[in-house]
């Protein structure tokens, strides 16, 4: 079955007679457990088959520190967190309402989540002293050593039911345990009348090539929702209104597998054959995983040995005149930088996806962070000037990933395209788009633009307009041509060394991307027109920073919100836009790159001041308010 089938499917609700059914517009659950317990399974099918149900979501899958930690140690803690609601879910929330706590190290590592009054689900098997002492509780009563005795505890014997439930299933003992996570989506799925229906054909789905498989997640899954139904184990359930949208088909998509669709959606637009070139990397793996399955869409996917190979093969790609890509992280984009040079020096078009995650070095590979902006802009040896853009939201990496190869290809450059791993393995509520919806995208070839004759052209002859050289494909006839890395004449595009020369290729590849700032949209802003404080982020930090301007709004005092996605070029208007304001708040996940960026590019700016945090988490709505509130009040 495909998503379009599964999407035009009318979910069934199952619904008891015999409970109270209350109505709420929002509610935050966390699945945790260790990091074989199955959580970003259950975390993932709770929120896909919310999100076909008609609702808006927002994930936020946090792997644990070390993969391979011990079971049941805190370090191997694995959480995945969703937030479900009829409508304003921007992000994935601060506190819990729900947690699923499989062990007591997930219940010890996410009870600061916990709001008052929140119910926590969790596996009386899983609580002996044995367990206890491997979480480093110091007594046999975890909740009141937590100070959590103002939580809703539903203790079951989620190990024993599962067992029970599979015991005729023909499946080895350990498989049967590996259940144990379905049993206990099944009471959140009752706890929230969410259709078991589409979720078991999710299952059919996962796991289609092993139908014992199938068919015991299927029945721990509907024990577990009848567990639930039959015991009664809250006095309500929870019924989260859907609001009307618009009509299409709707899936739940993570940044990932966004940007890997946007890639496939440009090259579609360009007539292009898509090429990546990549090294498998935290967090950015799943992308080259989606893309070396869309042969059907004529996308070429390599797994290369290195991060250089996945790049100059990308960079060998693009001479030849596909739309070509490679997707790193941080650690990656550093081993790319003189390749990514080349692409500057024979001005390629190149879209480079850097899923930035947290620290220098290896640094927590599973952590998400902004901190790779200084890298993306000024990372790379000589005068080296290309497009950075970041996506905003998992949603934006679609139309980012579009744009950013739109770019490339019109204007003959590499594309800096960033993510994080908040966005990239974070999920929401997605309209497949119309793609006649979206713009034609023309290559500045040769052979349509160049208005001399044949014999006359040189490689690095220029669009005069756009400062954009033409693009001669090989096997173009009558326009044979190489090109390399080293320095080349303004007229005749062979190696020169000549000083003069040299400057004016400086100055023309920096002005072709200064150009580009006619091409993209000006930068808006939203809430209060007559605000003196303007709240500004870029890239993903979008839905955090958008709900804390909202927060301050509902307490009466007048802000302004932007959120930057083009930041090299910037957009036309940034340098008055920002002087409009007497505070110009700048929130980042890293020591200030962005404020210091637009300092130097804005010497006058003197209203700047700087909100920063490098935790590897996102934001929390509510430090953020508190924090924005104090600036504001400041003298």
């Amino acid at each position: 079955m495909n998503i379009t089938t599964l999407l035009k499917i009318q979910p069934i609700k199952i619904m008891s007679t015999n409970r109270v059914v209350t109505d709420i517009k929002q509610v935050t659950v966390r699945f945790s457990g260790d990091s074989g317990d199955g959580m970003q399974l259950s975390g993932t099918l709770f929120s896909t088959l919310s999100a076909i149900f008609g609702n808006e979501i927002s994930t936020f899958p946090d792997f644990p520190a070390e993969i391979r930690a011990p079971q049941g140690s805190l370090h191997g803690v694995s959480g995945f967190q969703v937030r479900i609601g009829a409508k304003d879910v921007y992000n994935s929330g601060d506190k819990t309402d729900v947690l699923v706590a499989m062990n007591p190290s997930a219940l010890k590592v996410n009870a600061q989540y916990l709001k008052k009054g929140s119910i926590v689900i969790y596996d009386n098997d899983s609580f002996k002293k044995r367990d206890l002492d491997k979480a480093k509780f110091e007594t046999e009563d975890p909740f009141t050593e937590l100070n959590l005795n103002h939580v809703q505890q539903i203790g079951v014997d989620i190990t024993t039911l599962t067992k029970a439930s599979l015991e005729n299933s023909g499946l080895e003992n350990k498989d049967i345990l590996r259940s144990k996570n379905m049993f206990a989506l099944g009471l959140v799925c009752w706890l929230f009348n969410r259709p078991l229906e589409i979720a078991d054909m999710l299952l059919e789905q996962k796991f289609g090539k092993k139908p014992k498989l199938v068919e015991a997640n299927i029945k721990a899954l509907t024990d577990g929702y009848n567990y639930g139904d039959n015991l009664q184990m809250t006095a309500t359930t929870y019924n989260i209104n859907v609001v009307e949208s618009g009509k299409g088909f709707y899936m739940d998509v993570n940044g990932n597998t966004a940007t890997a669709y946007g890639l496939v959606a440009a090259a579609e637009r360009a007539g292009l054959q898509l090429f990546l070139g990549s090294y498998p990397i935290t967090p950015a793996t799943d992308i080259l995983h989606e893309l070396t399955k869309r042969k059907d869409f004529g996308v070429k996917a390599l797994q290369m040995e290195d991060e250089i190979a996945g790049i100059t093969s990308a960079i060998g790609a693009s001479f030849a005149g596909c739309l070509a890509a490679t997707s790193t992280s941080g650690p990656g984009l550093s081993l790319k930088s003189e390749a990514l040079g080349l692409a500057v020096m024979t001005e390629l078009p190149l879209v480079v996806i850097d899923v930035q995650r947290s620290g220098p070095s290896t640094g927590m590979p599973t952590k998400s962070e902004q901190t790779d902006l200084r890298q993306a802009l000024y990372g790379r040896n000589g005068e080296s000037p290309l497009v950075v853009i970041a996506a905003t939201s998992p949603t934006d990496c679609f139309d980012s990933a579009f744009e950013a190869s739109k770019i490339a290809l019109e204007h003959l450059t590499p594309v800096v395209l960033l993510t994080d791993g908040y966005i990239a393995n974070g999920s929401s509520a997605w309209r497949i788009p119309d793609m006649q919806d979206y713009p034609e995208i023309n290559p500045p070839y040769v052979q349509d633009r160049f208005k001399g004759n044949a014999e006359d052209w040189k490689p690095f002859m220029r669009d005069e307009e756009t400062d954009v050289r033409y693009w001669g494909v090989p096997g173009t006839p009558e326009y044979m041509h190489r090109i390399g890395g080293l320095e080349k004449d303004r007229y005749t595009g062979v190696i020169s060394s000549n000083p003069e020369n040299h400057q004016y290729m400086v100055d023309t590849r920096q002005r072709k991307i200064d150009k580009i700032a006619d091409f993209i949209p000006e930068q808006e802003v939203v809430g209060d027109v007559d605000a003196d404080t303007l709240i500004v982020g870029w890239g993903g930090t979008y839905g955090h920073l958008l709900e804390a301007a909202l927060h301050i709004q509902d307490s009466g005092k007048k802000v302004a919100f932007t959120q930057f996605r083009h930041i090299s070029p910037l957009p036309r208007n940034t340098h008055d836009l920002l002087k409009r304001y007497k505070k110009v708040i700048v929130a980042e996940q890293n020591s200030g790159q962005f404020a210091s960026y637009l300092s130097a590019k804005f010497q006058d700016l003197s209203n700047l001041r700087k909100y920063n945090r490098i935790e590897g988490q996102p934001f929390k709505v509510s430090e953020l308010v508190k924090e924005f509130t104090k600036i504001m009040e400041e003298e």
